[in-house]
């Protein structure tokens, strides 16, 4: 393998122009000839005996070359950005340029960690939600206990808005019953929206025992064989349910929580809400920082290094719902999504992801950050009883390198946030950075530059 150019891109790339050698080419040739002839048919020969020349002959010198380039250049790259010492954090673009019995040449741009130039981190300012647990926010608490104690009774008397109507329906399109529109004993919420617009309305006001036709039209964009069409829906309500709630009373407060008074419950579910609110204000407190730690520094994020966890966010994400027994690609059917979708939903969070793992990086340099392999091992211990697992397993999974890594973006993290401060975000200065090529800045007039002057002192 031999480097025969290095140039810089933009975006904190750079376009490496790699040779491998006919020696090494040859052999991967090989490699995969003997991998491959057996499912090559040959006329002459018998299955997997057909020798290589005989099948280049057939199918051409270069019938080998693309699987036999796919060999060995994943270990050609490896060794040439260690050579060049790049920092690779992304996946790199490959391009071939030749290859022959010479060997290959191919170019690849590799993304590279980009330089942060770093900006303010100590003494950032954001705003912090005050906490408040209202009377009202408690009885939002207390709603679904409520809600999980209310039955549904029948009642003899006329259907109403918000009762549950237990109905046998058949739907007939010019007399003839259609596919999917009959039903027994469905139990339909008046007023919920979940049949064909129209339907519900009409059944308000009918009794237990009653039936009748109900014309309904099918709106547009409704199932293709029904879009548009008028239909007649036969109904008969066989009973009438109307749901009661409970007393709330010491009584229910003993029947859905561990507390003998509802004043006592209340007073736990005020207290537990407190701590929510509290812990959300903290957590959009430190996001907003970071924001701001961000939104300070002047850095070039290559594609290659979002892609990268944008995958990663992608396979974490399809961990967790295979735990759960749902495999990825059921999801995304249920979901109506497509991977193409559901990939550029993560992009921004993956970005951000980024973002504040460079800026951290920058402040542990800055800040001179170094993790003892004390703190290693205290980390590993801390993992093991978490997980239930033995030390030897973890570090197994583990790599000390990224556990090091990890504790030291800890460290940084909490160097910014402890020097924080709430209050209103300071807008970021002007960094003086030029305008990009060919992109000529518009000139202000004098009268803007003063109108701005006077906005900035007024801040």
């Amino acid at each position: 393998m031999k480097v025969t150019s290095v140039e810089k891109k933009e975006k904190s790339t750079v376009e490496l122009t790699i040779q491998v050698e006919a020696d090494v080419f040859e052999a991967a040739i090989q490699k995969v000839y003997l991998k491959n002839r057996g499912r090559i048919n040959v006329p002459g020969f018998r299955k997997g005996k057909a020798p290589r020349k005989i099948i280049e002959g057939m199918y051409g010198t270069g019938v080998f070359y693309e699987d036999a380039i796919n060999e060995c250049y994943p270990a050609a790259y490896e060794q040439a950005v260690k050579e060049q010492g790049l920092d690779d954090v992304g996946y790199p673009k490959m391009e071939i340029v030749e290859a022959g019995k010479e060997g290959f040449t191919f170019k690849a741009l590799v993304s590279v960690r980009p330089e942060v130039k770093l900006g303010e981190y100590k003494g950032l300012t954001a705003p912090k939600e005050k906490v408040e647990v209202t009377e009202e926010d408690i009885d939002g608490e207390l709603k679904p206990y409520i809600d999980r104690a209310t039955r549904l009774v029948s009642v003899k008397r006329k259907a109403k808005k918000g009762d549950t109507a237990v109905i046998d329906f058949e739907g007939f399109d010019n007399g003839t019953p259609f596919e999917g529109g009959k039903g027994e004993n469905y139990d339909l919420k008046l007023g919920a929206g979940m049949f064909v617009p129209g339907f519900e309305e009409q059944v308000v006001g009918m009794k237990a025992g009653e039936e009748k036709d109900i014309d309904i039209t099918f709106p547009e964009d409704y199932h293709a064989d029904l879009a548009g069409k008028a239909v007649v829906f036969h109904v008969k309500v066989n009973e009438v349910k109307e749901s009661q709630a409970p007393e709330v009373d010491d009584e229910f407060a003993k029947d859905v929580s561990e507390f003998d008074t509802l004043a006592d419950f209340r007073k736990d579910l005020g207290e537990k809400l407190q701590q929510r609110k509290e812990a959300q204000a903290k957590s959009d407190f430190e996001n907003a920082v970071l924001e701001q730690l961000v939104e300070n520094m002047e850095c070039e994020i290559p594609d290659g290094m979002v892609e990268a966890q944008t995958d990663r966010l992608m396979d974490d994400y399809a961990m967790r719902l295979q735990s759960q027994g749902i495999p990825m690609d059921q999801y995304m059917s249920m979901m109506g999504m497509t991977p193409e979708v559901m990939r550029a939903s993560a992009k921004p969070a993956a970005l951000k992801q980024v973002q504040v793992e460079l800026a951290l990086t920058a402040v542990a340099k800055a800040e001179g950050i170094e993790v003892s392999d004390e703190e290693c091992e205290a980390e590993v211990a801390k993992l093991a009883e978490q997980y239930k697992m033995e030390a030897d397993q973890v570090k197994a999974i583990v790599t000390m390198d990224s556990l090091r890594k990890d504790l030291s973006l800890r460290k940084a993290n909490d160097v910014v946030l402890s020097s924080a401060k709430e209050g209103k975000a300071k807008k970021k200065a002007a960094s003086g950075k030029k305008e990009d090529a060919g992109e000529e800045k518009p000139k202000r007039s004098r009268a803007k530059k003063a109108e701005e002057s006077k906005e900035e002192a007024a801040e």
